[in-house]
């Protein structure tokens, strides 16, 4: 069933609104894997200019404690993000399709593409209703 009343249309555009709050705490989350990865590559470095510059105890300690380390129990940065897509990404995106596809006949941005009407000038440069 498709209802596109505006309560509909609002309600589903906030479903949608939270799986973009989603979507860049993915991306903070692919962030952290990749700040995570450099740092400890970098610190593997870190540990031979050490041992280079005759601090080999210092570059043991921190090669045997921290190189390599899991930042979560059993897990390295690329664990964390395929279970974070595997399952709760994946999921709110079928949830948030469907919804879409049962309310408003699958459209995206229904909320925005009815404010862009109300807010654009029309016959004015750079205000088309479409490219």
């Amino acid at each position: 069933m498709t209802v596109n009343d505006d309560d509909t249309v609002a309600a589903v555009g906030k479903v949608s609104e939270a799986l973009e709050f989603v979507e860049r705490a993915r991306g903070h989350l692919y962030s952290f894997h990749q700040l995570m990865g450099h740092a400890d590559l970098t610190l593997g470095d870190a540990c031979d200019e050490l041992r280079e510059a005759g601090h080999g105890d210092v570059a043991d300690r921190l090669e045997i404690d921290l190189v390599g380390r899991n930042v979560l129990n059993g897990r390295w940065t690329f664990q964390i993000v395929e279970e974070f897509d595997d399952d709760y990404w994946c999921t709110f995106r079928d949830h948030e399709r469907r919804v879409r596809d049962e309310l408003v006949g699958g459209e995206r941005h229904l909320f925005e593409a009815k404010m862009k009407e109300e807010r654009r000038t029309r016959g004015r440069s750079g205000h088309e209703a479409r490219p």
